[in-house]
């Protein structure tokens, strides 16, 4: 009777936890998933990942409302998304705070949010994190810089602004990823794979 009992407990453990595992991480050279996933923005369209992606590809930022790293980095977003349309590249701002859905992270603090800090891309609202969990998304911000098939060509930061004591930028890492991707060099994106830093994204 033990036995069963134990072996009850482990399978009732194992199912508790596959309910809130994630996919194992994106590695470069890996399509988007979910890429059809309509989701809702701020504006009360609805759009997927597929149908935002310009001509040579797409950025995806995993961001929210709080995060002080967000915070920090989010006057970077309209500077992103001024380049991204020169270079022909789809932006979307994408909020996967389930567990902030009633509080700092619901739609109307996104819309909020969105005018007060000038946002100019789409920010939509991905309401179970589904899509956070199949990239395997960690933090806020977390980047992913896509080509025209939808393949992962640069995944981290925006920069190496919290990666030295000056808390200054000294390498545009995303930038240069996008100025490469646009020119038909995505294979000479180095690094291709940084160090994601910012807030966890609250499951």
């Amino acid at each position: 009777m033990k036995s069963i009992t134990y072996l009850l407990t482990v399978i009732g453990i194992g199912v508790g936890l596959t309910a809130f595992d994630f996919s194992t991480p994106l590695e470069i050279g890996d399509v988007a998933p979910m890429a059809d996933r309509m989701m809702e923005n701020v504006d009360g369209t609805s759009s997927s990942l597929e149908s935002l992606k310009e001509e040579n590809g797409l950025l995806v930022i995993f961001s929210c409302n709080t995060c002080p790293y967000v915070i920090a980095w989010e006057e970077e977003y309209p500077k992103l998304a001024e380049l991204a349309d020169d270079k022909n590249i789809g932006m979307v701002l994408v909020n996967s705070n389930k567990a902030k859905r009633e509080g700092d992270d619901s739609m109307e603090r996104m819309k909020a949010h969105y005018e007060e800090a000038g946002y100019t891309c789409p920010y939509v609202v991905d309401v179970n994190a589904e899509l956070a969990n199949a990239f395997g998304a960690q933090t806020t911000p977390h980047v992913y810089l896509f080509d025209s098939d939808m393949s992962l060509v640069f995944e981290g930061s925006i920069n190496d602004k919290f990666e030295n004591r000056e808390k200054e930028a000294t390498q545009e890492w995303l930038r240069e990823a996008m100025n490469k991707l646009a020119a038909g060099a995505a294979d000479e994106i180095d690094p291709a794979d940084t160090r994601q830093i910012g807030c966890s994204i609250k499951r």
